[in-house]
């Protein structure tokens, strides 16, 4: 017998304020989208509810926003047209829409309009170029590019792109996110997924990036926006002392701060291949890490409680809200990628993931939701989230009832159902074969950079460990997990970039100039 599901309100201190009042109103609303039957205390009520994605909505509302345009709201997100473009075309290729060559054809001819003669992306034709906007317009020709005259992707100036990132660079490891802004780990996270993409990585790129993720990291174990520039310390800035990390741990930028880390992971081992090596190369310091053990205990804390449907939250002691579905719920299949790929509550990691990660997890049990299950986070739960109070009637997802949905939220609720349904972690017998099939010399001849003879060593291995790394994630068809049965199926998330693994896979082996192998699905049994 399934038990009764805690509804118990999130106890207060007695002392009310407007944000106490405002928890306990989005609780009740919350409650009040959960089947009543789910909500019943008596245990022995029907579970047989119908959990439904309502498919066909969310994509006549997308074509609505991608054909018809936007609603007049959006005339303030003008400088975010490549973000619009991506979010409707990526919760596409989630829901396994399938696109004609003419609409591809179009969104080709206006992502390459907000290309810059300088180098990189604005978010709209004619305006400046910034590192999220890049990221969003890249990841859009990933879904509706491809090689060739006219197919968008041969007419990305990888090498003008590749000066705007060096331009941005800052002598601290950190970048602007454009020309005269801020600093911000989301424009790191962006510039790496791109370069990765695009075969842009270099040793010169990424010199004190490592360090700088570093310090982003809280009290808490997430990961706050930025941490303090060098020119904050008036007695001088010394690279081996801790910064201060700025703001408080957040969704957005733990994902983005995580997975810069993963992306790093080949760097960090050329670069300190041992103490010994690292002081021949002239590095005083050890490897820069980052504590997982707080992370997980962190992230795990932002899934909310039974009366909060099992969503998650971007801060401590805030609400939750369905983007972070994603920007959360996403961060569990990285670590599973950086402790090797299994299982984050049980598997212990090796002395190099120990070295250059922190500290192994602790084991996490669910005790609310009945079924068994080996993740980190309640995936079951999650899922009754999106489902339940992330589906807005007319079509598109949202935040949280009784919000109207949005492009933004649309997404990334899809992109969190996936990460919930799938377990996409690397595979080691994939990037054998990877690696079987690499050809260093077709490799090389794609380079935007010319390296010393010294240096070409070290630069091929980046590139080659690089694209090893980014496309040895498989998903594991065995840990598959339905709420509401497979008719809610979406496609699975390549956890990196939050593109499908297939349009990973065919851009990447494009710049990189490789002819994959053959893919074959990771399959292990289910959990009983």
């Amino acid at each position: 017998m399934a038990p009764a599901r805690d509804l118990r309100p999130t106890p207060t201190d007695g002392y009310p304020t407007a944000t106490s009042f405002l928890q306990q109103d989005i609780e009740d609303t919350l409650l009040a989208h959960l089947p009543q039957c789910l909500a019943s205390p008596d245990p022995t009520a029907t579970q047989n509810v119908p959990a439904v994605l309502q498919r066909n909505n969310h994509m006549q509302y997308l074509l609505r926003n991608l054909r018809q345009g936007f609603p007049q709201r959006y005339t303030g997100q003008d400088a975010s047209q490549a973000w619009l473009m991506y979010w409707i075309l990526q919760a596409f290729s989630c829901l396994g829409v399938g696109m004609d060559g003419e609409t591809k054809r179009r969104a080709r001819e206006k992502l390459l309009a907000m290309q810059n003669e300088s180098g990189g992306f604005g978010g709209g034709p004619g305006q400046a170029s910034h590192l999220l906007a890049t990221y969003a317009a890249v990841s859009a020709l990933a879904v509706v590019g491809e090689p060739g005259p006219g197919g968008g992707w041969d007419d990305i100036d990888r090498k003008k792109m590749y000066d705007f990132f060096m331009s941005v660079k800052q002598p601290d490891g950190s970048f602007l996110v454009c020309h005269h802004g801020e600093v911000d780990v989301r424009g790191l996270y962006c510039l790496l997924a791109v370069a990765t993409l695009l075969n842009l990585l270099t040793q010169e790129l990424l010199e004190g990036v490592p360090e700088f993720i570093a310090s982003c990291q809280t009290y808490e174990g997430g990961f706050g926006n930025a941490s303090f520039p060098d020119w904050a310390f008036s007695n001088g800035y010394d690279p081996t002392t801790p910064r201060p990390v700025l703001g408080e741990a957040h969704g957005g930028y733990t994902f983005c701060a995580l997975a810069s880390w993963l992306f790093l992971q080949p760097y960090i081992r050329i670069r300190y291949q041992s103490t010994a090596a690292g002081i021949s190369a002239g590095v005083n310091h050890v490897p820069p890490t980052i504590n997982v053990r707080t992370l997980l205990r962190w992230l795990t804390n932002m899934q909310g409680t039974g009366i909060e449907l099992g969503g998650f939250k971007g801060r401590t002691n805030k609400l939750v809200d369905g983007c972070y579905s994603w920007w959360v719920g996403g961060c569990f299949s990285l670590v599973d990628g950086l402790l090797g790929g299994a299982s984050t509550a049980t598997r212990e990691p090796s002395n190099e993931t120990a070295t250059h990660a922190g500290n192994p997890p602790a084991s996490t049990e669910d005790s609310e939701w009945h079924d068994i299950d080996d993740a980190i986070f309640n995936r079951e739960a999650l899922q009754e989230y999106i489902l339940f109070a992330g589906q807005h009637p007319a079509g598109g997802l949202r935040d949280k009832p009784p919000k109207h949905p949005d492009s933004y939220h649309t997404l990334y609720c899809l992109a969190g159902l996936s990460a919930a349904q799938h377990r996409v972690v690397p595979d080691h017998s994939r990037r054998d074969d990877l690696l079987r099939s690499w050809n260093a010399d077709t490799a090389r001849g794609t380079a935007v950079v010319t390296a010393s003879a010294g240096e070409q060593e070290r630069l091929d291995n980046l590139r080659q460990e690089s694209f090893l790394d980014a496309l040895c994630w498989l998903e594991d068809e065995g840990a598959d997990k339905f709420v509401g049965g497979s008719a809610n199926r979406v496609n699975a998330t390549q956890p990196l970039f939050n593109l499908t693994v297939t349009h990973t896979e065919l851009i990447m082996a494009h710049f990189y100039q490789q002819r994959l192998p053959s893919r074959l699905p990771k399959t292990t049994s289910k959990s009983s």
